[in-house]
């Protein structure tokens, strides 16, 4: 059985003639510690689908199921980190990720001040712990939104385009800093983009999907097809590149559906 589950869940926003079909019935297991990538072309609902695991939205009908247990409404057991830089900017670096222990008990000093120096040294942050917000760059704001999200201990961390506002080559080191990140913390990870070249490089399993209504149109082992372990060196290869040709043309199909619906 797998560890997440979603089982036939789907979402429509409004009623009547207004309704609009965002997610169309999908079901989709994920084991535990997998790094799972939402794809698809951009508006298809694949965010709706990673809010609904996140208990952020609610489904209009279908289940979500944790480790056997229904799943209802936001909990620490889900742990998001979104586009936006959300660091609280009166908190130091140190203070943001230390303000996310407050949901963990049976906890003493000395243990939270453990965990908040070892999230600092897994996402690359040592030497600004007593930085603020507005003292460092946007992608280090993203890595202590990672590190805040790690320190609640979530089961399941849902990342919904982390990456999308930064530049080219911070992108690329923060990617290459999230596979380390999530080699050494086994989270179970559902990454949205619309990015192919980082979906191929993060990713375990790919799920693509098609434009809106979501559903599932590929289910890529990505991890049997290029390794398990990757690097940026990874985009150069032959099997890569076939691989991306493959997801692009997919996508492109789905981004021409619905021209030649309405055509």
């Amino acid at each position: 059985m797998a560890y997440l589950t979603i089982d036939r869940v789907a979402k429509t926003f409004g009623e009547g003639d207004g309704a609009v079909e965002a997610v169309t019935p999908v079901s989709l297991g994920i084991d535990r510690g997998a790094f799972v990538v939402f794809l698809g072309p951009s508006g298809c609902g694949k965010t709706t689908l990673m809010r609904i695991v996140g208990g952020l939205e609610s489904p209009t009908s279908g289940a979500i199921t944790l480790d056997g247990e229904p799943l209802a409404g936001p909990d620490r057991r889900r742990g998001m980190v979104f586009q936006s830089y959300a660091a609280f900017p009166w908190l130091t670096v140190e203070g943001n990720i230390r303000l996310a222990l407050r949901y963990r008990s049976g906890l003493d000093r000395a243990e939270r001040s453990h965990i908040v120096r070892t999230l600092i040294a897994l996402v690359g942050l040592t030497g600004f712990e007593a930085s603020y917000p507005n003292q460092i760059s946007g992608g280090m704001r993203q890595r202590v939104a990672i590190a805040r999200t790690l320190a609640a201990d979530p089961d399941v961390l849902l990342m919904d385009e982390p990456f999308g506002a930064l530049d080219a080559l911070t992108r690329e080191h923060l990617q290459t800093q999230l596979t380390r990140i999530h080699r050494e913390a086994h989270k179970t990870t559902i990454f949205v983009t619309h990015d192919v070249d980082e979906a191929l490089l993060l990713a375990d399993r790919v799920i693509v999907f098609s434009s809106r209504p979501a559903r599932i149109v590929e289910d890529l082992d990505v991890g049997a097809q290029l390794g398990p372990d990757r690097d940026q060196d990874v985009r150069d290869r032959a099997d890569f590149i076939a691989l991306r040709r493959h997801v692009q043309e997919r996508l492109r199909a789905e981004y021409a559906a619905p021209e030649r619906a309405h055509a």
